[in-house]
């Protein structure tokens, strides 16, 4: 959908745009960082067990012929 006069720019295309205008202004390196930090915080907040179930799910998704 293109921005006419009075018409507002759907969540969808915003994010789109965002996500583009993100790329073009930041390389790799931004991604890995902000990627590490992630991990990071959510192995501060997560336990053992936590990596254990979301493994089995993924486990189970792949078994299963999802391949996302």
């Amino acid at each position: 959908m293109a921005e006419k006069d009075n018409e507002k720019m759907s969540r969808e295309e915003a994010g789109r745009k965002g996500g583009e205008a993100t790329s073009n202004n930041h390389g790799d390196e931004f991604y890995k960082e902000n990627g590490e930090k992630g991990g990071e915080s959510t192995s501060e907040s997560h336990d053992k067990d936590f990596y254990e179930k979301i493994g089995k799910k993924g486990g189970k998704a792949n078994s299963d012929g999802d391949n996302n």
